[in-house]
């Protein structure tokens, strides 16, 4: 009765934990997975990034010509373009500088629509439209036409999304679908651009499904970048959520996140939607995650356009937040709750054990004044035969109360020792033995609360493997081989990996973690510093990794 009670007091305190789905993962599961471990690996590709514009920046500088110094400062912008439009723009000045002393016409329009992109991307309309309309028609070679109408789509229509009159808004995408007929006409078909252009066109005038045609077969081309990808993907998503396939629609979002993460991309919006999606499906670890992800990159980028984007989902990141807090709050409450919980019923038992002890002790006494009345009475019998009968009753009478008080006490105490464990049966005995002095020192002993202690933990180690059963192998993943904690028997924890099995349940605080497992505050921190300096990564991720085991398939 005991074990199956504390087993669902620590099912309540687990209720809230967020649990493993085995039934399967699906294919976007498997997606959002390899999204996760991208956005791990960030790092990773920035410092693959950082090198690229080390390598462009030594190319530059060791340069012998302008030409070959325009065409490394090219390379530089196509860099730095969606990474950091600072950069950028500084770089499209000096490609300027550059195509200037040249003396090529085209060179120079080539700069000058690299600095109208940066100059769109940061919200700076009028200055794009200026450089747009500055170009003589007749500087621009065939080669540059697609960039030069590209520019030109992409800054009227963001004129016409953020147009503050209908009016307005109606001859700016008046104007944009002017230029979008220019680049295709100019477009070979059967390319990407042409491709992902025509697509554009098709979401606008309402005919998703011609888009997707368009792009089914580039999206699985092998020979895409992962710039290029993120395009094509982002654009499918924006087609599938038209038809209402909002399963496809996260599918594609999805998979230009993820060419966005690997291109080191600093100026996006897939994730932004992403996260959008996910709120709305209410994951909200996710789409928080997301959404301060995209915040920080578009900060970082100093992508202005993607900023004013963001800041218009700032009252959904505030209510993820607050929603965050509620939840770890209800949690904290939860675990108090339990806690008081197991201590009254301890506290309730304790008082129980001392009541029926008392009771045990006043019939022993009891039993004690009958013996002493039997000897009086044999005594009484030895000096009197004349009262021998009246002696014979006494003494029967007096045998029969021991006898029923005793079959009355001896009843309760059946029924006591049947609802408790090998402690109680073990007082008992010792009652029966009338050992009152080791009765007292087992009273006195911490002997079933130890042993209660190692039944909650036993429940606690079994509950939580049978809820994370591959907790031990995720936890080694995380550990160099040669550290793997290996538990003492099958079913169990260790003290370490117990420890870190209450902070994947969210009890990260180290006082809390050592009144649960009745530790020091010192043992504990030193546990917890013991298994961060086994980290096969960076240590001091140790214990974020830890809180993602079973989050795969979690619902």
């Amino acid at each position: 009765m005991k074990k199956q009670f504390l087993l669902f007091l620590l099912a309540i305190m687990l209720s809230g934990v967020c649990l493993s789905a085995d039934s399967g993962d699906t294919p976007i599961d498997s997606l959002m997975r390899h999204l996760d471990e991208v956005i791990a690996a960030r790092p990773a590709y920035l410092r693959q990034k950082e090198t690229r514009l080390q390598g462009l920046h030594s190319r530059y500088d060791s340069a012998v010509d302008d030409d070959s110094r325009f065409k490394v400062l090219g390379e530089l912008f196509d860099e730095y373009h969606p990474f950091n439009t600072d950069s950028a723009y500084h770089i499209s000045l000096r490609q300027e500088a550059v195509a200037r002393r040249i003396g090529d016409p085209a060179l120079v329009a080539n700069a000058r629509l690299h600095r109208a992109n940066v100059l769109s991307s940061t919200g700076m309309y009028r200055e794009t439209l200026e450089i747009i309309d500055s170009l003589p028609k007749e500087d621009i070679p065939p080669y540059l036409k697609p960039y030069y109408y590209h520019t030109a789509r992409t800054v009227y229509g963001l004129l016409a999304d953020y147009a503050a009159f209908p009016a307005e808004k109606v001859r700016y995408r008046i104007v944009t679908e002017q230029y979008r007929d220019s680049l295709l006409a100019i477009n070979q078909p059967g390319t990407l651009g042409y491709a992902v252009t025509s697509a554009d066109k098709h979401n606008v005038n309402g005919e998703p499904w011609k888009a997707i045609r368009e792009l089914n077969d580039f999206i699985s081309s092998e020979n895409l970048t992962e710039h290029e990808m993120a395009i094509c993907a982002w654009t499918l998503s924006e087609s599938y959520g038209m038809t209402g396939d909002f399963a496809s629609q996260k599918r594609y979002l999805i998979l230009s996140a993820i060419s966005d993460m690997k291109a080191s991309v600093r100026e996006y919006v897939s994730l932004r939607q992403l996260a959008l999606l996910l709120y709305k499906e209410g994951d909200l670890d996710r789409a928080y995650q997301f959404l301060t992800i995209a915040v920080d990159d578009a900060a970082k980028s100093n992508a202005r356009q993607r900023i004013i984007e963001l800041n218009a989902s700032y009252p959904m990141i505030n209510s993820i937040y607050i929603e965050k807090v509620h939840k770890q709050h209800t949690a904290l409450l939860k675990t108090i709750v339990i806690i008081a919980v197991l201590l009254l019923v301890l506290v309730v038992l304790m008082l129980l054990m001392r009541k029926q002890m008392a009771r045990i002790a006043r019939a022993r006494r009891e039993v004690e004044e009958a013996n002493g009345e039997l000897n009086r009475l044999n005594d009484e019998l030895l000096s009197s035969n004349g009262k021998l009968a009246e002696a014979y009753n006494a003494i029967a009478e007096i045998s029969e109360m021991k006898e029923a008080y005793i079959g009355r006490y001896m009843d309760q105490c059946v029924a006591y020792i049947e609802k408790l464990d090998s402690y109680r049966k073990s007082i008992g005995k010792l009652v029966s033995l009338g050992k009152s002095d080791d009765l007292k020192a087992l009273v006195k002993s911490s002997t079933m609360i130890d042993q209660e202690l190692k039944a909650f933990y036993d429940q606690f180690d079994k509950t939580f493997l049978s809820l994370f059963p591959t907790f031990v192998d995720d936890l080694n993943s995380l550990l160099m081989p040669e550290e793997a904690i290996i538990p003492r028997r099958e079913g169990s924890l260790t003290a370490e990996q117990r420890i870190f099995a209450l902070i994947r349940l969210g009890i990260s605080d180290s006082d809390k973690i050592a009144r649960f497992l009745r530790y020091s505050l010192t043992t504990i921190y030193n546990y917890r510093t013991k298994v961060r300096n086994k980290a096969r990564g960076d240590r001091n991720l140790l214990e974020s990794e830890i809180l993602k085991i079973g989050r795969g398939t979690s619902g």
